[in-house]
């Protein structure tokens, strides 16, 4: 017997998709409670973060005024003690024979700039060229590692003690004090806080600078020098203007090395004047006359260190040191 054909209504109704089921609608917020922002901030909320702002602007504040305080009073006292002792003669004459009135320090402020002259020449270049070496070409040697460890030792060293040895390495030698010894203790001194603030500055300019001179087929040295040390040049300046100041009043150092001397001299290999020697030396004086000249000298010192490093800062900013046009 034959089966008998389905219907096609039938077959219709056998293979029909079931239907997909209606979503229902959401559910209506309540007039009760609406939505609440999230990034809405309760008074609460608000209170406490201006109470707080509040509290950490006054400590910045406070910090800022204890730091200034010092400052301000010594060098508030320094004007009050050494102003009225300035004249003419103190800037034109040299020191008065003991027991007479009157005199000043000329010849120990020349003094004074050739000895820092000399050390800025012999003490920045070595220490912007080891700053160098340790950030571009000796990272990870044992090399680089000695000299950034002996920078940090030095930087801890006296002065007293750098006055000393320079008194046997060159004081001795040449049987006689002189400027120029003066000049290499100092500078020595200007060393390792140059070498740190220069390495510091180069590992701040970023590799990709580097690989972009690279790139175009600079060769590495010269990349160093034209890139590199251009691009952190502002802060290896204050490097150089903050050893400087260091250096400036240093007196220890120049008692075993420089000596002093109460006439004008400008031979480098002759014992020499310099402000903080005479300062230290009227200082300690018994003389109302040189007390009053020691606070001026000190007045002296101060204003001509912030002279020139404010100096140095303004040609910096305009780009007069960097190179550029």
């Amino acid at each position: 017997m034959s089966t008998p054909p389905i219907p096609v209504a039938s077959q219709a109704i056998a293979f029909q998709a079931p239907a997909s089921p209606t979503p229902a609608p959401p559910p209506a917020p309540s007039a009760q409670q609406p939505p609440r922002s999230p990034l809405r901030l309760s008074s609460s909320n608000r209170l406490r973060r201006s109470v707080t702002n509040a509290f950490v602007s006054g400590l910045a504040i406070l910090a800022t005024v204890l730091v200034l305080t010092p400052l301000i009073a010594i060098l508030g006292y320094l004007l009050y003690k050494g102003a009225s002792s300035l004249n003419l003669a103190f800037f034109t004459h040299i020191p008065a024979p003991v027991g007479e009135a009157g005199g000043g320090m000329a010849n120990s402020i020349v003094g004074s700039g050739i000895i820092l002259t000399l050390a800025s020449l012999m003490g920045i270049p070595v220490g912007i060229a080891a700053g160098l070496y340790l950030a571009e070409f000796g990272r990870g040697s044992a090399i680089a590692s000695a000299v950034r460890f002996t920078a940090d030792v030095l930087n801890g060293v006296p002065s007293i003690v750098m006055g000393i040895s320079i008194y046997a390495l060159v004081v001795l030698h040449q049987k006689h004090f002189s400027a120029l010894a003066g000049g290499i203790a100092l500078a020595i001194m200007m060393v390792p806080t140059i070498t740190r603030t220069t390495e510091e500055m180069l590992l701040i300019v970023p590799n990709s600078v580097r690989e972009a001179a690279l790139g175009l087929g600079v060769s590495k040295w010269r990349t160093a020098l034209s890139i590199s040390l251009r691009t952190a040049s502002p802060g290896i300046i204050t490097g150089c203007m903050l050893a400087f100041a260091r250096v400036a009043g240093e007196t220890a150092p120049l008692l075993f090395t420089a000596f002093g001397n109460q006439f004008w001299s400008f031979r480098l290999n002759q014992p020499i004047a310099a402000l903080p020697l005479q300062i230290f030396i009227y200082a300690t004086g018994p003389y109302d006359e040189w007390h009053r000249l020691a606070w001026a000298g000190a007045l002296v010192l101060i204003v001509l260190i912030m002279v020139s490093v404010t100096l140095v800062r303004i040609f910096a900013g305009r780009g007069i040191l960097k190179g550029n046009s």
